[in-house]
């Protein structure tokens, strides 16, 4: 059983999707604490830390083999907690930091909340770092879109996101930093590549519950 750690419900959906296109026989336990990410933005991620060990805790207790979080900004956390609870837990956005550091040197953060931006940066420069390649990163807010999300238009929120992607011009690669961005993906319509975080980012969970008698994230 894989475990996922959210902060909105509305990432159930998405993944219980996702694993029924590509994981069938994959059992998933869903864990979602929406005061995670708010405590998160107002007091920093390290303010929920203790919260995070708790949940991954309660979900090694629930039996899962693997923990999956899929928020952006407590994600460091969640990973760092690894050790603690014995099982591997990994962040979503791992895969896509890395596959946009293989892009090429120009990498826009994109996201509609300014929490995301440090964790996600952070993550990218990393993961450059480890592969040997030089990044300039470049945040940018799409301004506008979280209050349609909090008011549960997704569509309007998906839209707005692409508009402000299509906007930009000088990117290698644009990384859209929350998992609840995913659908405008499909909407944009600009020649750079616009990467998001769930697919690739379960892929990755999955081989890991798979795996005995490890924690953390391989690579790191």
């Amino acid at each position: 059983m894989l475990a996922l750690l959210h902060t909105s419900p509305a990432h159930v959906p998405v993944f219980d999707a996702l694993r029924d296109e590509d994981h069938p026989d994959l059992e998933l336990l869903h864990l979602v604490d929406e005061s995670l990410l708010a405590r998160a933005r107002e007091h920093g991620p390290e303010a929920v830390a203790a919260d995070v060990r708790s949940a991954l805790a309660r979900a090694t207790a629930d039996g899962a083999r693997a923990v999956l979080c899929t928020c952006s900004t407590i994600g460091e956390v969640a990973e760092r907690a690894a050790p603690a609870v014995g099982v591997p837990v990994l962040r979503v956005d791992r895969p896509m930091a890395a596959a946009a550091v293989a892009a090429g040197e120009r990498i826009v953060v994109l996201a509609t909340v300014e929490s995301t931006f440090g964790p996600t940066a952070a993550l990218i420069e990393r993961e450059a770092a480890g592969s040997g390649r030089s990044v300039t990163v470049r945040t940018l807010l799409a301004d506008g879109a979280w209050s349609h999300f909090a008011a549960g238009d997704t569509e309007a929120y998906a839209r707005r996101i692409a508009v402000v992607a299509d906007a930009v011009t000088d990117a290698d690669a644009i990384v859209l930093a929350q998992g609840s961005m995913t659908p405008a993906q499909a909407l944009t319509t600009t020649s750079i590549p616009v990467l998001s975080s769930p697919r690739t980012g379960l892929a990755a969970a999955v081989v890991r519950a798979s795996a005995r008698g490890t924690t953390g994230y391989a690579g790191e």
